[in-house]
């Protein structure tokens, strides 16, 4: 019964931009950098300032609020890749705004990056056309209700036949003419 809601997903690659940063280091230690730079940007993707210009850039008719419930950011696991996606009735519009966000937020990062450490975000897989709703998820709902309803159709068989047995057994002892008192 719940509206279908598509969702629409890129994945920004973080990194630096060797030609005008500084000598490299350590490897390691640029890779756990690199890795602790990932986390802290995916922070980035959650903020207002991107929510709003999103918004702006796709005329939505949602509050900055409204529009990061709909967004999911999260590191891939020991990667300096960022996974986004966006979730909307409208699965045009979903693949749309999942676009402007990693445009937006490469465009941020550009502008806030000091010179001399010159970090980059690029989409590096760009958000597709959603063919299915992400949900509701018809055959997990279905499964739930199928669960859920054995168990409860076992437990009431279960509490009728005990009530069912006690009634009996109390009446078991009377004979035709008595009737059961308190």
């Amino acid at each position: 019964m719940k509206t279908p809601e598509y969702e629409a997903s890129i994945e920004i690659l973080i990194g630096q931009d060797q030609a005008n940063s500084v000598p490299a280091g350590n490897l390691v230690g640029d890779v756990q950098g690199l890795s602790q730079l990932t986390q802290t940007m995916a922070e980035g993707v959650k903020r207002r300032p991107l929510a709003e210009a999103v918004i702006e850039r796709n005329s939505l008719q949602v509050s900055p609020a409204d529009f990061e419930n709909r967004l999911t950011v999260r590191q891939i696991a020991d990667t300096s890749i960022i996974w986004v996606s966006y979730r909307d009735l409208d699965p045009d519009r979903a693949q749309q705004v999942a676009s402007t966000i990693g445009e937006v937020f490469s465009e941020q990062v550009s502008e806030v990056s000091p010179s001399n450490y010159n970090i980059t975000a690029t989409t590096w897989e760009p958000a597709e056309r959603p063919v299915s709703p992400a949900s509701p998820n018809l055959v997990l709902n279905m499964s739930l209700a199928l669960l859920i309803g054995s168990i409860l159709g076992v437990c009431l068989a279960l509490w009728l036949e005990y009530w069912e047995g006690s009634w009996r057994s109390s009446r078991a002892g009377m004979s035709k003419g008595e009737t059961l008192e308190k």
